[in-house]
């Protein structure tokens, strides 16, 4: 089913929202995926910055026919801000990049940039269990995929990134589930060894 040839006012609305928005290349694919479930929706990508983003949910959220947010660069962490429930991984992280409604309306949020990550290369190949690795960046997506790597059971973890704030952040949080197998990157900018 082409839903673009097939848009109603039964149709269900999921954006995907960031800034930039331009790059993103999944909205096709997604409303592909969920066409051929049976679903009469689209996903429609939209540029919001950081300064407005808080207001562009409030106002989305009036939408009756929105059924979800997923949410990019820069939005994952303020987009937990505004889940009226969140899954136990989103909490840990405070970050969410998809946003579905509940029963009542409000949002629920979960992070998947981890588990996807993983499962792509595992898909791949890769065997992260027992294995040492090196994450650039502690965002949204990065502290989703350092969960997700030490979660499937890599042995160490070295973790660099410009923020130190946030680095550090994500670390402390990190070794309160898994103790020393994670490592800031030095001052230099190398990733320190475990």
């Amino acid at each position: 089913m082409d839903s673009y040839g097939t848009l109603s006012g039964k149709t269900r609305v999921i954006a995907i929202i960031g800034d930039p928005i331009a790059q993103v290349k999944s909205p096709a694919g997604v409303t592909r995926a969920l066409n051929a479930r049976g679903r009469d929706c689209v996903v429609v990508p939209i540029r919001v910055t950081a300064a407005d983003v808080d207001q562009f949910i409030g106002g989305a959220s009036l939408a009756m026919n929105l059924d979800g947010i997923i949410a990019t660069v820069p939005h994952k962490f303020v987009s937990f801000q505004h889940c009226a429930t969140v899954s136990d991984r989103a909490r840990f992280l405070g970050a969410v990049n998809i946003l579905r409604r509940n029963a009542d309306g409000r949002w629920h949020g979960d992070m998947v940039d981890g588990i996807a990550f993983v499962e792509a290369a595992q898909a791949a190949g890769c065997v992260p269990a027992g294995r040492r690795a090196l994450l650039i960046g502690a965002g949204g997506a990065g502290s989703a995929i350092a969960l997700a790597l030490l979660e499937a059971g890599v042995a160490e973890l070295a973790i660099h990134d410009q923020d130190i704030g946030r680095r550090d952040s994500l670390l402390a949080r990190l070794k309160t589930r898994y103790g020393m197998k994670t490592r800031a990157g030095s001052s230099g900018g190398c990733p320190g060894r475990c």
